[in-house]
């Protein structure tokens, strides 16, 4: 829907909503005035407006899901356990003050990107600290059982399949990234992480500070992270594979 520039201060219909002077209907291709509106054409702007069972789907629509507020409250708890102001946070994150805000108060899904920095930030793996907000994993899993993280911003998919838990170093993951989504780390979370990938299905290029593999179907890799890292899917199919990752 278009709308004009100008708008009507202080002139608002049915609870409040707002409109403007002018208002461009796509399907009438007309201009109406905001004092010849009627509730049928508000309606017809805000389907919703009328009904309010299919308002209260649209605010459930807009919650939060659980596991968003879980680990919104787990990284406002970890910035008090460590001490940090907002501001301080930035700084060593390198995330702007306000996005900081809106990931603690679940109001934004943070990507695996802003992910990475938080956890680097923390010292500690992405999957340790999506396992924190979890239950203690038992030792034996079902394919149903393992969490699963989607990246809001690319659509990669990671389920931990051996999440980690007390008394072991290691952890498994397995990764689904789509055909043309990259996502990349600015550092790894600790120093010398130990990882080894097998490439289940498609092609992956992994770059490890600075150099790229190009990794396809029964490729295996292993490696020890220092620097930045970034994952790409070149494509045509998604990347899937597992990886192994056990703390130094």
């Amino acid at each position: 829907m278009a709308y004009a520039a100008e708008s009507v201060k202080g002139s608002t219909c049915a609870n409040d909503v707002k409109v403007s002077r002018r208002m461009r209907f796509p399907r009438q291709q007309r201009v109406l005035d905001a004092d010849s509106l009627t509730i049928d054409h508000i309606q017809e702007m805000i389907p919703y407006m009328g009904e309010p069972e299919r308002i209260s789907d649209l605010a459930t629509m807009d919650e939060p899901a659980a596991s968003d507020q879980r680990l919104a409250a787990r990284l406002a708890a970890l910035r008090q356990e460590s001490g940090w102001s907002l501001d301080v946070l930035a700084k060593l994150s390198g995330i702007s003050r306000a996005t900081l805000s809106r990931i603690e108060r679940a109001e934004t899904s943070p990507t695996a990107a802003l992910l990475g920095r938080l956890c680097t930030a923390y010292g500690r793996t992405m999957s340790r600290l999506l396992a924190e907000i979890e239950a203690e994993p038992p030792n034996l899993l079902r394919r149903a059982d393992p969490p699963l993280w989607v990246d809001p911003g690319t659509g990669f998919r990671r389920r931990s399949v051996s999440p980690p838990a007390r008394g072991y170093m290691g952890e498994l993951l397995e990764g689904e990234l789509p055909a043309g989504a990259m996502f990349a780390y600015d550092a790894p979370p600790i120093a010398g992480l130990e990882q080894h990938l097998l490439m289940l299905d498609g092609q992956l290029d992994l770059t490890i500070e600075g150099r790229t593999h190009r990794l396809s179907s029964g490729d295996s890799l292993r490696f020890r992270l220092f620097g930045p890292n970034g994952f790409a899917c070149p494509g045509p199919g998604a990347a899937r594979y597992v990886m192994t990752i056990i703390q130094p």
